[in-house]
């Protein structure tokens, strides 16, 4: 019970941070003003997921001095995050070329990886496949991934934060459900962390997250399904089922977008989440949306993969296959007119 009192009290601690950030943010102009590419039409203050980064690094912190967590996932989210959430901020401040933030990021998942030995074996109809330095470079990649779509998926009002917290919240229930408990506090506190910024980010947003804190939670969201993988092979393709909203877009999206030859680090629109808030007008529907589709559709198949009644490489392809429907549908990564 008090544990639960110490999560609820970081939300109320990221709520507060957040309300300082965006009189922070008011009176220095930090504003996101609309443009050709922009998926809002009023100036609104960014820089609100900073809130985020400091209630969910005091949060692990806690954990890790009271003995919660191993020392070596503490060092992997606080320094991998860290890292990543100091160069979003520069970047939300001025501007750093893509090749050093891509380099940054790069060596934030090195150390990530480094502390947590690894990427674990995979389980693949039911075979244990032990990947070695394939294995691990992959995970690199995989985590460098994660933490740029999650900014490139940041895009209309409270999707991202949504994302996090059902995200989080379903991971919180499958591992109540399926054995390790001392795993439900950390996904907890992450989805509390977000949930305090997320009553300044419901549509419509009164603060942005900005990149420090979309490239923060990417990343730590990664780390975590790694993590995961240690613990079970199949809780691994869980989270990765959990996280299906965004990684189908994200990268339908860049590989339409490679395929016509443009410069995938520049900014757009043709995402389907992005699409779909200018087919109704509204940011509202598509942030429901995304909550229905995560707590509906693919909390049930993360956890019929985790409870081991499922195959995980079989559920994720079963549960991921009608989100490609509807992000075609919705022309994730389709040419923008005018």
């Amino acid at each position: 019970m008090v544990e639960w009192l110490w999560v609820l009290g970081f939300a109320l601690l990221s709520l507060l941070l957040t309300a300082v950030l965006r009189r922070y943010a008011l009176a220095r102009s930090l504003m996101d003003i609309p443009n050709a590419r922009s998926s809002h039409s009023i100036p609104t203050p960014r820089g609100g997921g900073v809130s985020i980064v400091i209630a969910f690094l005091l949060a692990v912190s806690w954990l890790g001095a009271t003995g919660r967590m191993p020392a070596d996932l503490l060092m992997a989210l606080a320094g991998a995050g860290g890292l990543v959430a100091v160069i979003g901020f520069m970047d939300d401040h001025g501007h750093i070329a893509a090749r050093w933030r891509l380099l940054g990021h790069f060596a934030a998942a090195i150390w990530a990886l480094a502390w947590l030995g690894g990427m674990a074996p995979l389980k693949l109809l039911g075979w244990s496949l032990e990947l070695g330095w394939l294995g691990n470079v992959l995970a690199v990649f995989y985590l460098v991934w994660m933490l740029n779509l999650y900014n490139f998926m940041d895009g209309i009002d409270g999707i991202a934060s949504i994302e996090a917290v059902t995200v989080c919240g379903s991971a919180c229930l499958i591992y109540a459900l399926t054995g390790p408990g001392d795993q439900v506090l950390v996904a907890a506190l992450l989805a509390a962390a977000v949930a305090g910024f997320l009553y300044w980010n419901f549509p419509p947003a009164r603060i942005f997250m900005g990149d420090a804190g979309s490239g923060f939670l990417g990343m730590v969201l990664g780390v975590l399904s790694l993590q995961a993988g240690w613990v079970s092979p199949s809780l691994f393709w869980a989270w990765l089922i959990l996280l299906g909203v965004f990684v189908v877009d994200a990268t339908l999206t860049l590989i339409r977008r490679l395929l016509r030859g443009e410069k995938v680090y520049e900014a757009h629109r043709s995402h389907a989440y992005q699409f779909a808030s200018r087919h109704y007008a509204r940011h509202l529907p598509v942030t429901l949306a995304v909550l229905v589709i995560n707590l509906v559709w693919l909390l049930p198949w993360a956890l019929l993969v985790a409870k081991g009644w499922v195959d995980g490489v079989t559920g994720l392809v079963l549960c991921w296959l009608p989100l490609v429907w509807l992000a075609l549908k919705f022309k994730a990564g389709q040419a923008e007119r005018g």
